[in-house]
Formats: C-alpha cells, sequence, structure tokens
C-alpha cells in the first residue's frame, strides 16, 4: 500500500474512533436524561450505556455509512445518531424534554473541555506546543524531540476537540430534529409548549430544519472555532 494511501486509511480509522466515541458519549447522555427524567425507553432499548453497540444498531446508516462517504469525499467524518423517546412522555413534560435534549451539547461540551485539559496538560509537561497554523487535526502539535507517536496522539487529541466542537455548536442550532429546539421549551411558557412539541412531529419540518441548518453552520463554525482556539491557547492569536 503507497504510504499516502496508508496515511489516509490511519487517518480515517482516528476519525472514526473519535466519531463513534463522541456520538456514543452525546446519546449516551440524552438516554440517561430522560430515564432520570421519567422516560424509559431508551433505557429499555440499550442505550444509557457507554457501549456504542446499541447506538449503531439504532441508527446504522448515520454511524457507519454516512462518516465513511463524507471522509472518502470531504476528507474528514460527519454522521448522526439518535435516541428514542416517548413522544407522548415530551408532550407532557416539555420542559423535561427540553433537559433530555440540553444533554446531548451538554455532553459533547465536557468532551471539548478534556481535550482542552488533554492539551494542557501535555503542554506543562513539554509534550505539545501551539501549532504554527490550526486545523481539524492541528489543535496541538508535539514539541521536537518528542517520539513519533506523540504526533498521533496529538492528532487525536485535535481530532477530539473539534469534533465535539462541532457536535455542539451545530446541536445548539434552534431548528428541527436539532437539539437545539428541542431546548426551547425551557424558555417558553407552558401554554405555548405543547403546541409547539406537536408542531416539532409534523412531517417535513426535521428535514427543512436540517437543510437550513447545515447552510446557517457552514458560515458559524469557522469564526467559532477560531474563537475557541484563540480561548485555548491565551496570548496566540490566530485569523
Amino acid at each position: 500500500m503507497p504510504l499516502e494511501s496508508l496515511h489516509v486509511l490511519v487517518l480515517g480509522i482516528g476519525w472514526y474512533i473519535v466519531l463513534l466515541a463522541s456520538a456514543t458519549f452525546h446519546e449516551a447522555a440524552h438516554a440517561l436524561a430522560a430515564y432520570k427524567l421519567g422516560d424509559k425507553t431508551a433505557y429499555h432499548g440499550g442505550q444509557v450505556s457507554l457501549n456504542p453497540i446499541p447506538h449503531i444498531r439504532q441508527q446504522p446508516i448515520g454511524m457507519i455509512i454516512i462518516p465513511i462517504i463524507s471522509y472518502l469525499t470531504n476528507g474528514w467524518m460527519m454522521g448522526w445518531a439518535s435516541t428514542p423517546y416517548d413522544a407522548k412522555w415530551a408532550n407532557t413534560y416539555p420542559r423535561r424534554s427540553a433537559l433530555m435534549s440540553l444533554a446531548g451539547p451538554s455532553a459533547n461540551l465536557i468532551l471539548v473541555l478534556l481535550a482542552t485539559l488533554m492539551i494542557h496538560v501535555g503542554m506543562r509537561l513539554g509534550w505539545f506546543q501551539a501549532p504554527d497554523q490550526i486545523g481539524f487535526t492541528r489543535v496541538t502539535t508535539v514539541t521536537s524531540g518528542q517520539p513519533h507517536f506523540m504526533n498521533s496522539i496529538a492528532v487525536m487529541v485535535s481530532m477530539l476537540f473539534t469534533l465535539n466542537l462541532i457536535l455542539m455548536v451545530f446541536n445548539l442550532i434552534p431548528l428541527p430534529p436539532l437539539d437545539g429546539s428541542g431546548m426551547l421549551p425551557l424558555f417558553l411558557p407552558a401554554s405555548v409548549s405543547r403546541p409547539y412539541q406537536k408542531f416539532l412531529s409534523q412531517p417535513g419540518v426535521s428535514l427543512i430544519g436540517i437543510i437550513v441548518a447545515w447552510r446557517l453552520f457552514s458560515y458559524l463554525f469557522g469564526p467559532i472555532l477560531l474563537f475557541a482556539i484563540n480561548l485555548l491557547y491565551p496570548g496566540v492569536t490566530y485569523q
């Protein structure tokens, strides 16, 4: 196998490992929140778990096929997963449903903060440094003199940071079927929350929402990523 093809394959495996772990953590957070708030649908489906198998079984296209296709065509991975829930429960308890929606992006924020901690610990130990140029796989780089495997660790940590930032920001867009739309009942009066929940379940609403959200995201994410990395490295300014 040519060296370049081997690099693409190894990088793809790294992307998939991070995507699988991040999506699983995101959906497990939804499932756990729903269980704690009175809906056991995902619990009975096995989704209150960090084992990726129940989540892959729930959404094999979004967690296997689309990640592979997006990597081969775009050079980085995208995909989706889902957590089943009781629509009657959501309509009856819109604020509980909103908290369940909030749990997923919160899980991604935790992983962004974990990557941030790993980068700062690595810098304290002299392993990592701020890169000359930033990118999805270059949020941090290794210092000179480090063993070769440290480059792979730096790339994986960079992936963990950027991919979870992507998942958090995208899911916070307040359009169906994204978590941001499900969180709105936290800020709506009860008289509006229930009709709003019924509106979200209408056919076609999710399709329109995902198309609009994806177009918005292409404008939103670049500045947000730049802002986040500038926060990561105080005193270093990327433009």
